[in-house]
């Protein structure tokens, strides 16, 4: 730190120490105040300028050393000065008292803060030279944190002296006409009775209402600025347009048309989305056959001498596409025809934020819900475009077995496919950059998957990237480096399993500029409402998650906050989100993990419950795999469960129950439970917990009293 700034420390923390020491804070009471208003208003009538600049570098100097009592100073300045005086004195003296402590952390703070924490505060620091007035005068208008707080967190931002003065000098002077004309109502007070006049009951009720005006106007210049330039029709063809007929846009334009709007869902491809035509579905049919194929090649476990299944992959792919037939009707045009949607095939374009172009005919509406899905990523690697590369969309059109498969990726996808066509006898090799499979989940829960692989011959290559992609003799390979080596890989077929990209691009949003998040997805806020207002997303093309069941969740805030938000808008719940891995074992979690806990700095107990005790998993063969939760320390609230074993993703129901609707462990425990079920798991595990928390000094007095019953 250099002199000078050791030397402005220095005086800034004698002159707080100073007014603690002195016990100055007791001037700034509305007792004090009150019991010297007749003496003060003397004062102030025989020496007004004297007065106004005392007021006025007193305010400025409790303001700039951020101490308490601006707020009772405000009130005393109304009761003193009136309003119309009163409120010049104090707009600018809050102003110019701010900004002085707006320079004084500048000084002070912002170079080491920035130099420390600079990458993790890119992104604030991007957005504050972007939109950084309009945040500070949300801030100022609706003060979601003290007004010290921010004068000192905007000091370690990049916005300028300037804009931080006159748009903190805007942003307070409603505040302050409220609080000084509430001062000046106090001043009148003579009596009891007082309290009852219309004049004080008003300047509190206005105290009580402003933080929602100020929201609501907030609100309104947002979304003034963001639709300038565009005209809003004045007629109508519909309430609500959703684009996209997957998971998301379903439920959305399902709930539109139960509350009787009038909505087109617009889908340019298939119904269903990827969840029903190359992901759910299809994947979880093709686990089913490779599972019972499994089965059969463990017959001995069960006591049979063999049992022999023939099969042909042609078949068991057209097993997969007559499920997908089979669940088609309950996505289909028809249905939601029938249950009052228009459902409108082709490809849409988002003209205007009222308007929605599809097959040359343009929809006006006030509302429009993105819900385009994603699709899956292909990493850029040198030569990839010369391999005829799966991903979960065209694995579905295969009809050979692939003798070698590569797979990258080592999350969910990759797991899930993997180790079925393993069992269906495909050599399967899966390259993974990160050091395990399956990054997300604990260690612990990952190693018994991680074996699971192993033992039914995957091959398994963590904490290799992929290089290239090179074709040699008629033999596709691929080249990894793994601890500075290099290592080849042949196949003869790869399936890129890395993730998924969103659907944000090449139908309208960057003519908008609907503001994107780094990742692709559209940016949102709690309600789902992009940065043009009248345009929501939900699902894949907005996350967080990627699930079918999140998306089917954001698709009722996104339909209810569109059509019904000028009169109460809802913010999306994320707070209990469960998901499985349909490996087998099956792995399936909701809220905290160890290594979320851990980085998040919350402390926690683990009670675990082994899978190979319970009484129905040694029956069916399937003793293996654990329940584990997280609670805080000595209590009994789930902070978070996973389960790995035989159907961990039915099992995981009553954890998320239990953290939804606030029930811990003890309930669980005094639940009644099915002997002999899997389900018990959740029983026993919470008996793990319970003695484990036994009230020992309790039980040894109730010893002592049955020793004492027994003589």
């Amino acid at each position: 730190m250099t002199s000078r700034k050791l030397i402005v420390l220095l005086v800034v923390a004698l002159l707080v120490a100073a007014f603690f020491l002195f016990d100055l804070d007791s001037y700034l009471t509305l007792d004090y105040l009150k019991s010297q208003r007749d003496a003060i208003i003397s004062w102030k009538a025989s020496q007004p300028v004297l007065a106004s600049l005392v007021f006025f570098l007193v305010y400025i100097a409790v303001t700039a050393l951020s101490l308490p009592g601006a707020a009772i100073m405000t009130l005393a300045v109304g009761a003193v000065f009136g309003l119309l005086w009163g409120f010049l004195l104090v707009s600018f003296a809050s102003t110019i008292g701010a900004t002085l402590a707006f320079l004084i952390a500048r000084f002070l703070l912002r170079d080491p803060v920035q130099n420390r924490y600079g990458d993790r505060l890119k992104a604030i620091n991007d957005g504050m030279r972007k939109d950084g007035a309009f945040y500070l005068f949300t801030l100022r208008l609706v003060p979601l944190f003290p007004f010290f707080v921010i004068n000192l967190l905007m000091g370690l931002t990049p916005i300028r002296t300037w804009t931080y003065y006159w748009v903190s000098q805007l942003g307070m002077l409603a505040g302050t006409v409220v609080y000084v004309n509430a001062g000046t109502q106090l001043a009148t007070l003579e009596s009891a009775s007082g309290i009852l006049s219309p004049g004080l009951i008003g300047s509190f009720v206005l105290l009580g209402i402003f933080p929602l005006l100020a929201k609501k106007l907030v609100s309104l210049l947002k979304q003034r600025q963001a639709l300038k330039g565009w005209e809003r029709p004045t007629v109508f063809d519909r309430n609500l347009v959703v684009i996209g007929g997957g998971s998301a846009g379903l439920v959305s334009s399902y709930i539109a048309a139960a509350v009787k709007s009038q909505v087109s869902l617009i889908e340019k491809h298939k119904m269903g989305g990827d969840c029903l035509n190359t992901g759910c579905v299809p994947s979880k049919a093709l686990i089913r056959c490779s599972r019972i194929l499994n089965q059969s090649r463990r017959a001995k476990e069960w006591g049979f001498d063999a049992i022999d299944v023939k099969y042909d992959f042609h078949n068991i792919m057209e097993r997969v596409q007559k499920v997908v037939r089979e669940v088609e009707p309950h996505d289909s045009v028809e249905r939601y025809t029938g249950l009052g949607v228009d459902v409108i095939e082709g490809e849409a374009r988002i003209t205007s934020p009222y308007s929605v172009e599809v097959n040359g005919i343009e929809l006006r509406t006030p509302n429009i819900i993105v819900a385009t899905g994603a699709r899956p990523f292909v990493p850029p690697i040198t030569g990839v475009e010369y391999v005829d590369y799966l991903t979960s969309d065209n694995l579905w059109q295969l009809r050979e077995l692939p003798k070698r498969l590569l797979v990258l990726g080592g999350g969910p996808i990759g797991c899930e496919l993997s180790q079925a066509f393993a069992r269906f006898g495909s050599q399967v090799t899966i390259v993974e950059m990160m050091p395990r499979l399956m990054i997300r989940e604990d260690e612990d829960v990952a190693e018994m998957v991680t074996e699971r692989f192993r033992e039914e011959g995957i091959t398994l290559l963590v904490g290799h990237k992929a290089v290239e992609f090179t074709q040699q003799d008629g033999e596709n390979s691929l080249i990894c480096e793994h601890d500075d080596e290099q290592v080849k890989v042949p196949f003869d077929q790869v399936l890129v399993a890395v993730g998924r990209k969103p659907n944000s691009s090449g139908f309208g949003l960057e003519e908008l500029n609907v503001s994107l998040n780094p990742n692709g997805t559209i940016e949102t806020d709690e309600y789902l409402q992009s940065s043009i207002p009248t345009i929501y997303a939900c699902g894949d093309v907005a996350g967080p998650y990627q699930f079918t069941h999140t998306a089917g969740h954001q698709a009722w805030y996104a339909a209810v906050n569109s059509l019904f938000g000028a009169f109460r808008r809802f913010k999306v719940d994320y707070t209990v989100i469960p998901f499985a891995t349909f490996t087998d074992p099956e792995v399936a979690r909701v809220g905290l993990n160890e290594q979320e806990a851990t980085q998040q700095g919350i402390e926690y107990e683990v009670t675990k419950f082994d899978l190979s005790e319970l009484d129905r998993a040694i029956a069916e063969g399937e003793a293996h795999g654990m329940v584990k939760i997280l609670t805080p320390p000595g209590k009994d609230r789930v902070l978070g469960a996973t389960i790995v074993g035989e159907n961990a993703g039915e099992l995981i129901g009553e954890y998320t129950a239990a953290m939804k609707h606030g029930f811990g462990l003890n309930k669980i425990l005094g639940t009644i439970h099915i002997y002999p079920t899997l389900f018990e798991a959740n029983k026993y595990a919470a008996g793990v917990w319970k003695r484990a928390h036994a009230p020992e000094k309790l039980l040894s007095w109730v010893e002592r009293f049955h020793q004492w019953r027994r003589g």
